[in-house]
């Protein structure tokens, strides 16, 4: 039986490289999908990155400047010299062609890390230790990252960790200055900085205050900015989901838009039909694991990419374990939530109830202790919000129709109060300047 050959293609490795070195504008092409580790020779994996750096700090990666940032890593003799990079210029006559040459570069690797996954997921069949539902996630997710051509790499350099930086502070320029995704609440944005890749952020609030509303404010106002938003809804089905979306676009409540199609409204049915375009994906299974939730994300991932993820609400979430306890399930499902942000690279918003210790004070501003499950989800969470309406407690309160974010965690950031404007009939929440306007 013939022993088959590691996938990977040599010329097309050099001809990569070689047309970097050719023209300085090559690797704008290449450097928002092509990793280092991509390479199967680690001499070009070191020149490449050594390439990523340069241009990080958006010098022109030619021959010369390549040449430097190796000798300061002192890797220049481990590829071959001076003469080395030489010979990878003269290899191609232009560097028209760079993305062909690259994609083949990703496709055996890719092919490589398949055979990997194999391998890995052999090892998890074979392994008796986890539950069934951990097996599978791990067996998934090892698949997952491979169809996402996401790295592999245990540990990276601060070079690599200085590109990446870089990127984003300059995407940060592109979005308005925030280093993460919007709120669609400037007052919020102006606190958090927005919501940043690989971020569990937890929306909390005492029941009927206005989770999920707020969490669809959000969501709508994401979309019609282009953003995709993944909806995990175990509370409310997928129909009420739009027809709180539909009340919030036409001003109307529900049943006011209901009576309005009915009669054959336009504005009501030009709505329904701009909602129905919105990049929106529901799924309101009611019974369901943070390991299926995970399960589930992947398929619509692979599917179209989806930059932010809802979450509705955590204690409805079921744990692996039926004999779990409040404190153990809690846990379970908020380090699940955790790891499905890092593995996605996206923000997860997972609401979640406060526990009846607002009820029992004098002030019923939420505070972090009040988190049901508190300790294992103020530790997850980067982020954690609590939703506050002074008239569900005092009915004489001059502050009708307005509502208090506490941003009460902020692992990379400010704390402080978003103030808000509420509008029952709608059940849509506001920037209090918009509000006005309106």
């Amino acid at each position: 039986m013939s022993v088959k050959s590691v996938p990977c293609d040599l010329s097309a490795e050099r001809a990569t490289l070689g047309s970097i070195l050719l023209d300085r504008e090559a690797i704008v092409a290449v450097a928002g999908w092509l990793l280092p580790e991509f390479f199967y020779l680690e001499k070009h994996a070191l020149v490449y990155s050594a390439m990523l750096t340069c241009y990080g700090r958006r010098e022109p990666p030619d021959l010369t400047t390549v040449t430097t940032e190796l000798r300061r890593q002192e890797r220049l003799d481990l590829v071959g010299g001076m003469s080395f990079l030489g010979e990878l210029l003269g290899d191609v006559p232009t560097a028209v062609h760079i993305e062909y040459y690259a994609r083949s570069v990703e496709r055996t690797a890719v092919l490589r890390r398949l055979i990997e996954a194999g391998g890995k997921i052999v090892a998890l069949g074979y392994d008796e230790s986890d539950t069934l539902e951990v097996t599978l996630d791990k067996a998934e997710a090892t698949l997952f990252a491979v169809a996402q051509r996401r790295s592999s790499e245990e540990f990276v350099s601060l070079s690599q960790v200085a590109g990446e930086y870089f990127e984003d502070v300059e995407q940060a320029d592109e979005d308005n200055g925030l280093p993460g995704l919007t709120t669609t609440i400037p007052d919020l944005d102006a606190i958090t900085g927005g919501m940043k890749n690989d971020e569990l952020i937890i929306l909390a609030a005492r029941p009927s205050v206005g989770k999920t509303a707020l969490s669809l404010s959000i969501a709508d106002g994401l979309a019609r900015q282009g953003y995709a938003v993944g909806i995990f809804s175990l509370e409310m089905n997928r129909k009420l989901l739009l027809q709180r979306l539909l009340a919030m676009a036409t001003g109307c409540s529900a049943g006011a838009t209901k009576s309005l199609m009915r009669r054959g409204d336009g504005p009501s049915m030009d709505a329904l039909g701009h909602i129905s375009e919105l990049p929106i994906f529901i799924d309101h299974t009611s019974a369901i694991n943070v390991y299926s939730i995970r399960s589930r994300a992947r398929r619509l991932a692979l599917m179209r990419p989806i930059d932010f993820w809802i979450v509705d609400y955590l204690q409805l979430v079921d744990s692996t374990d039926p004999r779990a306890d409040d404190v153990r399930r809690v846990t379970e499902i908020s380090r699940g939530l955790m790891q499905m942000a890092r593995e996605f690279g996206q923000p997860v918003l997972a609401l979640s109830q406060l526990s009846r210790a607002v009820e029992g004070r004098a002030s019923h501003v939420p505070q972090l202790s009040d988190l049901r499950g508190s300790g294992s989800i103020e530790q997850d969470a980067s982020q954690v919000w609590a939703l506050y309406r002074e008239e569900l407690y005092d009915a004489e309160t001059t502050k009708k129709g307005l509502a208090e974010l506490h941003v009460l965690k902020n692992r990379n950031g400010d704390i402080g109060v978003a103030p808000l404007n509420f509008e029952r009939h709608t059940t849509r929440f506001l920037p209090l300047e918009r509000a006005r306007a309106i």
